[in-house]
């Protein structure tokens, strides 16, 4: 959770993000990344090898320099464009299960994209059919941590197939790669990788750092010879009931296309044969009934998935259980969820996390708190009754009234409060003397929430934060004080919230069972927070973080939006909405989104900034997709948005922003980079022109793109004066001159200044702040 720590916002609200965000956060933002997201959350997978001078492991010999394009050619638009003839099956437990029923050995490949002999095998090798032949005596499994699609299953449930790889989609080949670095990758991850996984598990030959494919492919033409397998199972020739419950990829195509293609008649007779074997049956065929229209079938796929026993259908689960459901239904898919917990950690994580928000009684009466909180607050305890408290210490300390010791520390608290959070000597002394009367207090028979409340927070901001959060949980247990509305209140919640939070991180890293009451306990305290006048928009943003963290994504969402409508111009929770846009429905959605809730009555006035900065960004995903005339349409429609906007604040009597200013001379200068990419010189002069006109600060500022004003500006300026015109090159120049030379100055890594390095073998990201209040 963020620190409780926050002061009364007595200002009115701005309408725009105070001054211009940063570009560590426009970066992240424009490129769909959730950078403030929980530690725990960052799971990342990461091929940290490659084979970049492909050495060996089994077979082959050092090459000569400059040998390993003419071994790895490149594969060209035409290579990709062939489709991969390797069929991978889905997931390890089907690979497993069809090794076993064919007697044939698993083959494990692992890729990289970006990674010369990686991009070999998966735009050319795997594409020849000479090298499927060869792989067919396998059961062959692929595993990447690449994206290559947005999504896995457009909105009718069908595949979409990973473009790279074929048979499956890109989350099965990012799925299966932690499953098998577990088993078989001896903590190193290297690409191109070939195992090969015999029936009793073990490990006939482990294949990477190669120089040559045909020591490779001899190695796995040599891991099968001469052997003889048992006669494949016969299947009514026409039939497809009997491939329902194959574990095969090609018999799962089959009977998938059999129900995308057949009557209802069918449909209905598929379905029946994969309810008999829920646990074998396919969970894509599950997700075309749950996505169609007719009901009946719908309910059949539930029922069906009710009794789904392995990891391959945790995703579907979730996303039938954000559906509408009858309380039956429910409890069969978290009861599922339970049972694949037995084997699955993240499994057990998810039925742990439904447990917890659906029902899950904790600690807390949400319904009395929010009851509570929608009253009237309390009057404040006005500086002279404080004055006089304190005034009075002396007498209090020397007398042995458990109440007024307790009135004391709350005054102590009280006045800390103001300087909780500068690091202030002062502040500290106050909190020693609040958590030092505290327990005077408590020695002399003081007891309940308030004790245990000025104890929780004047210990967490001494540093004592184990202590704080055992007083938070009995402070909360104790019962609803009476002010609920109080910053101390307000600080015990975050506190409890926390400890909540951190118990629970700690459990799912050590793979251990937590109780559900834990998350209700979290959820509910972050609810309140919520709404209480002393929370906080960072308080809302490590609430939907968690709950991403965790697979509660329909919680989140809620969490989101409450909190929107609560800080409509908070900067961090737009970038979660942006991402969360993204990674649903993707970019292309994004201008959709914010044109649908401004025009939604009562939209905050914040909201036509964060409209513009979602153009900002399409346009800057349609450069990357190599789109630009859909790009400058979406730069010109955010310029429209922000110069609408300007002029609404104009007519309310409030001055232009500075970040609109900012925006709309990136996207002019968004604009002149395709112009110029296109050879269109004498427009990128008068683009740049018109950028730096806007908002000359900005000329370092970069886009989404790693690109500033600047940058391009240098490119035009070079290419100017060795083609010319001298017309253009001059007027170039002379805008160039009137900037402030600071701001064309190359970034320092690009001067050769070492400290500019990230250690990582990344030049860090270029960019400044736009100067200015």
């Amino acid at each position: 959770m963020a620190e409780p720590k926050t002061k009364p916002n007595n200002a009115s609200v701005k309408a725009y993000p105070d001054g211009i965000p940063d570009d560590t956060q426009r970066r992240d933002a424009r490129r769909g990344v959730a950078q403030a997201v929980l530690a725990p959350c960052v799971l990342l997978l990461a091929l940290c090898a490659s084979a970049a001078a492909q050495g060996v492991r089994a077979g082959g010999s050092p090459m000569a320099p400059g040998a390993r394009e003419a071994m790895w050619p490149a594969p060209s638009a035409e290579d990709w464009a062939r489709p991969c003839l390797v069929s991978w099956q889905r997931n390890w437990q089907d690979a497993l299960e069809l090794a076993e029923s064919t007697g044939r050995a698993i083959l494990v490949c692992v890729n990289m994209d970006g990674e010369i002999a990686s991009e070999h095998y998966a735009g050319i090798r795997y594409r020849q059919p000479e090298i499927a032949t060869l792989y067919e005596p396998y059961v062959c499994v692929i595993a990447s941590v690449y994206r290559h699609t947005p999504q896995d299953h457009d909105a009718q449930g069908r595949r979409v197939p990973c473009p790279r790889f074929g048979t499956v989609t890109c989350g099965e080949h990012i799925a299966i790669e932690p499953v098998l670095f577990e088993q078989y990758f001896e903590d190193t991850r290297v690409a191109p990788r070939h195992i090969m996984v015999e029936l009793d598990a073990s490990e006939s030959y482990d294949v990477y750092y190669a120089f040559d494919t045909q020591s490779v492919f001899d190695t796995i033409e040599q891991g099968v010879a001469g052997r003889e397998y048992p006669p494949a199972p016969q299947h009514a020739e026409g039939s497809v009931l009997d491939l329902v419950i194959s574990p095969d990829v090609r018999d799962r195509q089959a009977v998938e296309q059999a129900y995308a293609s057949g009557g209802r008649e069918q449909r209905l007779q598929i379905l029946a044969a994969a309810a008999r074997r829920p646990d074998r049956a396919s969970v894509d065929l599950l997700r075309l009934a749950l996505a169609g229209f007719d009901l009946e079938l719908a309910r059949l796929a539930r029922g069906t998935l009710a009794g789904a026993t392995e990891e391959g259908a945790i995703n579907l689960i979730l996303e039938t259980l954000r559906t509408p459901l009858t309380e039956t239904e429910r409890e069969g898919l978290v009861a599922a969820l339970d049972r694949i917990g037995e084997r699955s950690p993240r499994a057990r994580i998810l039925a742990a996390v439904q447990h917890g928000l659906q029902g899950g009684a904790g600690t807390l009466d949400v319904q009395d708190w929010a009851a509570a909180l929608g009253e009237q607050a309390p009057p404040p305890l006005y500086e002279s009754a404080l004055q006089a408290r304190l005034e009075s210490q002396a007498d209090v300390l020397e007398g042995r009234d458990a109440g007024q010791h307790l009135a004391l520390a709350e005054a102590f608290l009280a006045s800390a409060y103001e300087f909780v959070g500068d690091d202030d000597e002062h502040s500290r002394y106050l909190l020693m003397d609040a958590r030092d009367t505290a327990l005077s207090a408590e020695r002399l028979g003081a007891s309940g929430w308030r004790v245990h409340a000025a104890l929780a927070v004047a210990r967490y901001y001494l540093g004592e934060q184990d202590l704080a959060r055992e007083r938070a949980l009995r402070a909360v247990q104790a019962g609803m004080p009476s002010d609920v509305q109080s910053w101390s209140t307000m600080a015990v919640l975050a506190i409890f919230a926390q400890q909540r939070q951190e118990a629970i991180s700690a459990a799912v890293n050590a793979k251990q069972e937590w109780p559900a009451e834990w998350l209700a306990d979290v959820h509910s305290a972050c609810l309140l927070l919520a709404r209480h006048p002393h929370g906080t928009e960072e308080q809302v943003v490590a609430h939907y973080d968690f709950l991403e963290w965790l697979g509660a994504r329909a919680e989140a969402e809620d969490a989101l939006e409450a909190g929107l409508a609560r800080f409509p111009g908070s900067w961090a929770l737009h970038a979660r909405l942006r991402w969360k846009v993204m990674r649903d429905r993707g970019a292309e959605a994004l201008e959709r989104v914010y044109a649908e809730r401004m025009a939604r009555p009562g939209a905050p006035p914040e909201l036509g900034w964060f409209a513009g900065f979602a153009s900002l960004v399409t346009a800057e995903f349609h450069r990357r997709w190599g789109d630009d005339a859909a790009a400058l349409k979406a730069y010109d429609r955010a310029i429209d948005v922000y110069e609408q906007d300007a002029a609404r604040l104009a007519e309310g009597g409030a001055e232009r922003s500075l970040a609109h200013e900012h925006d709309i001379a990136l996207a002019l200068a968004g604009k002149a980079r395709v112009a110029y990419e296109a050879g269109d010189d004498g427009a990128a002069v008068e683009l740049l022109l018109a950028s730096f006109a806007r908002m000359p600060d900005a000329a370092a500022s970069q886009d989404g793109l790693n690109i500033s004003p600047a940058d391009t500006a240098r490119l035009l300026r070079r290419r100017l004066q060795d083609q010319g015109p001298a017309e253009l090159l001059t007027r170039l120049e002379q805008a160039l001159a009137a900037l402030d030379p600071e701001l064309l100055e190359l970034p320092a890594y690009e001067r050769g200044d070492p400290a500019a390095n990230t250690g990582d073998g990344r030049a860090p990201w270029r960019g400044r702040r736009s100067r200015g209040p």
